[in-house]
């Protein structure tokens, strides 16, 4: 052994009680130090010399040799060189260099200690001391100069740097402090550090600044674990509240947030949302993640005690986020507890990670990709057999086998020409769970007819031709607007299904995330060509069309960014010409993700649709299906809506893994019930 690292540990300290095993970054500060040297290239041991069982156990966790310090040498009074010599003589080693290492810094760059340790290897010096430069002016009470003449002030540049020792490691050869008994003899030199690396903690306020920048200075680790738990406000949110005038509150998510809970499901990583609050906007959050959620909890830790043990998991592997002091139990349940940047002090010190993103701004994408990071890759084998498709994003949201059903509320033409009416709409959908509304858009001109453009028609805005009903429905650049603002401000995506190649081009003009083809557009190869052309994704409806159509249509999209959905186009939908096998039969044939768009009256085909694999489905909407016009009849109203998201929500849940075993809750009854015999 060359060189040893001695961290010397008391259990006694006068500014902070048990500073050693102080968190920071949720990492003790003696766990640090271990770090830092086992990090360090030149270094071959460290030991860690302490008269505290807690130390001694938390440093052999981080992988040192623990030397057991007696009484004489753990006072305030002993030398730290003291327990460095007791140390080499306990372990009876002769290493050519020996590094005195302490908590008290924080911020131990590896690299910094491995080019003091390579200094006194070389010859190039007999003891190291790490320092800070500086060119401060220093002062005697009685206003006397000390490294300067007060009537001469040279500038800083003209001046050399002098440094200040910081203590946060010496490095020594071993003879010159077994002969000196201090850590400074022979040639003396000075290891450069970075202020932020500089700082000595002595009192609570050290203790709380370099807290306060550990999200800042550490690097940031993947985190193993098998699940992930969060709170939700100040997690999901920034904490804030918005009411309207009708008493409703609104709060302020990422949408970041969503790809990344999606990618840690994909991951196979459990996710649960748990909270105290009993606002419906936690569960609809929960919803639109596809995620389950606990809320109104009074007793968050033993809540997450019983889950834990219902899902079978290690308290160990398993991340838990918090930004309050009601967190502090449930954090303190598992091994992995995750605060955000901006939580409460006592949160903050008790996090083994704090994020740097605070929530609402994607704290929670943050650690999921962290979590990502650590997962091992899936065997080929494994990949081949489960065979998913997709998914395809539509901004922030996957969509394919495997991901929350994507529900798509279709407004389509029920606003009536209507942008109040199209507002309450999007409230319809927001407020179910609905993840899209979709519009459609006509250029009248060109696709009505000509033998229908003079008919008249009887309106709700009297008598007219059937042109004139047309562009009296149909919403310009500024309604559309209007519509993207508040679908933003609710949370949901919108887009709208192009008729026409000028209809392409204005939806284009309002940067919709996404195309759909309706299955009246699936033979107009113009209207595929132009939508191929711009490089988004497409769904494409596939209602009165034949396989031999559809390839077609195919052909000119490609599949990279399809989506395809089963409709048939008769409205209403009886049951009978459902179809739904249909669903198979096009993943098999195209191999992209599919949906269902239905038309029927009720819920049971669009739920009979998601249990067949459907990863999206999309129904039409209305207020009241008495409004006068052509697709209320099929749609369904705010209700029916609001049970379908629901519904479909528990399908997944059920649809489980397919792994076969014996859950939690039948352990009673099969102890109670179970006969066996030989």
């Amino acid at each position: 052994m060359r060189v040893l690292a001695v961290v010397p540990a008391r259990g006694g300290s006068t500014g902070v009680p048990l500073k050693n095993l102080a968190l920071v970054g949720g990492v003790p500060l003696v766990t640090r130090a271990v770090r830092a040297c086992l990090r360090a290239d030149l270094v071959d041991e460290v030991v860690v010399s302490t008269d505290h069982a807690g130390i001694a156990e938390t440093a052999r966790l981080a992988g040192a040799t623990v030397v057991d310090r007696p009484e004489e040498l753990s006072g305030s009074t002993a030398s730290s060189e003291s327990a460095v010599l007791h140390a080499l003589d306990a372990l009876g080693a002769d290493p050519e260099v020996v590094v005195l290492v302490q908590c008290t810094s924080a911020f131990i760059d590896p690299a910094d200690l491995s080019a003091a340790v390579r200094r006194v290897l070389d010859g190039q010096a007999d003891s190291v001391v790490s320092g800070l430069p500086t060119h401060e002016f220093l002062w005697t009470a009685a206003g006397g100069g000390i490294n300067h003449d007060p009537a001469v002030r040279p500038r800083r540049q003209d001046r050399e740097p002098q440094f200040r020792e910081n203590g946060a490691f010496y490095v020594m050869r071993t003879s010159g402090l077994r002969e000196r008994g201090h850590r400074f003899f022979g040639e003396v030199a000075v290891q450069p550090v970075p202020p932020q690396h500089a700082i000595e903690i002595d009192n609570p306020e050290d203790l709380e600044l370099v807290r306060a920048l550990a999200p800042f200075l550490d690097e940031p680790e993947p985190v193993d674990v098998d699940a992930v738990i969060t709170d939700f406000d100040g997690v999901h949110t920034d904490d804030r509240a918005y009411v309207d005038s009708e008493g409703r509150e609104m709060v302020l998510v990422s949408r970041s947030d969503g790809m990344g809970v999606s990618l840690l499901k994909r991951s196979g990583v459990k996710v649960l949302v748990m909270s105290t609050e009993r606002n419906p906007v936690v569960a609809a959050r929960a919803r639109k993640l596809g995620v389950p959620v606990l809320q109104g909890l009074a007793d968050k830790s033993t809540v997450l005690r019983d889950w834990l043990d219902i899902e079978g998991l290690d308290p160990a592997r398993v991340a838990y986020v918090g930004n309050d002091v009601n967190d502090l139990g449930p954090m303190a349940e598992v091994g992995w507890p995750v605060a955000t940047p901006d939580a409460h002090p006592r949160v903050r010190a008790a996090a083994r990670v704090v994020l740097t993103r605070p929530g609402g701004s994607g704290a929670v994408r943050e650690l999921c990709d962290r979590v990502v990071a650590a997962r091992p890759a899936a065997p080929v084998a494994e990949a081949r057999a489960e065979r998913r498709l997709g998914p395809v994003s539509i901004g922030d949201v996957p969509v394919g086998d495997g991901e929350p059903v994507y529900v798509i509320g279709e407004i389509g033409i029920n606003h009536n020409g209507d942008l109040d009416i199209a507002r309450r709409l999007i409230d319809v959908a927001a407020d179910a769970g609905c993840q899209a509304v979709k519009f459609q858009k006509r250029t009248p001109s060109i696709c009505v007819p000509e033998e229908q453009k003079g008919q008249i028609r009887q309106t709700p805005w009297g008598e007219m031709t059937y042109l004139e009903y047309k562009e009296r429905t149909e919403f310009g650049h500024d309604e559309y607007r209007q519509i993207a603002k508040y679908c933003d401000e609710r949370g949901l995506h919108w887009f709208a299904s192009p008729w026409d190649v000028p209809s392409v081009e204005f939806l284009e003009e309002m940067e919709v995330l996404v195309h759909k083809v309706a299955s009246a557009g699936i033979a107009d190869h113009e209207l595929l060509r132009v939508l191929a052309a711009t490089g988004k994704p497409v769904i494409l409806s596939t209602g009165m069309s034949t396989l031999t159509e559809i390839d077609q249509a195919v052909e000119i999209l490609g599949t990279g960014k399809l989506i395809m959905m089963h409709a048939t186009s008769t409205y209403p939908l009886p049951p009978e010409e459902a179809n739904l096998r249909t669903i198979t039969t096009l993943k098999e044939r195209y191999g992209v993700p599919v949906g269902y768009s239905g038309h029927e009256r009720g819920l049971q085909i669009s739920l009979a649709a998601v249990t067949l694999g459907a990863v999206c489905v999309e129904r039409h909407i209305t207020l009241d299906r008495t409004m006068w016009g052509s697709d209320h009849a099929a749609s369904l109203e705010p209700a029916g809506l609001e049970h379908l998201v629901r519904d479909i929500r528990i399908i997944e849940q059920a649809m489980g893994d397919g792994v076969k075993r014996v859950f939690p809750g039948e352990e009673a009854p099969k102890a109670r019930l179970r006969r066996v015999t030989v």
